[in-house]
């Protein structure tokens, strides 16, 4: 899957639209095999990117956990430790 679609279930404060419209767009451009639509496919493309966002947002609202939400910058620390790990010069 593509990286960077990133996780949005159960963080405090709950996803926004943006957010979910950014990973549908990059759900999208990831199937598709294309970052920006021709004029032919613009169309398409967009239905499909506000569909894909339309489910997602639902599907979000629906799951239920007993899990303590997350909090956006303490995973945001989390990502940058693994990344600097990742790719730190031998």
């Amino acid at each position: 899957m593509c990286r960077n679609i990133h996780q949005l279930h159960n963080f405090e404060p709950a996803a926004t639209d943006d957010e979910v419209y950014a990973a549908s767009l990059q759900f999208v451009r990831k199937i598709s095999g294309s970052t920006k639509p021709s004029k032919a496919n613009e169309e398409a493309f967009g239905r499909a990117v506000a569909e894909i966002a339309h489910i997602s947002q639902h599907l979000l609202e629906d799951l239920v956990t007993t899990a303590a939400p997350k909090n956006r910058e303490v995973e945001a620390d989390k990502a940058r430790a693994r990344s600097a790990k990742r790719f730190a010069a031998a």
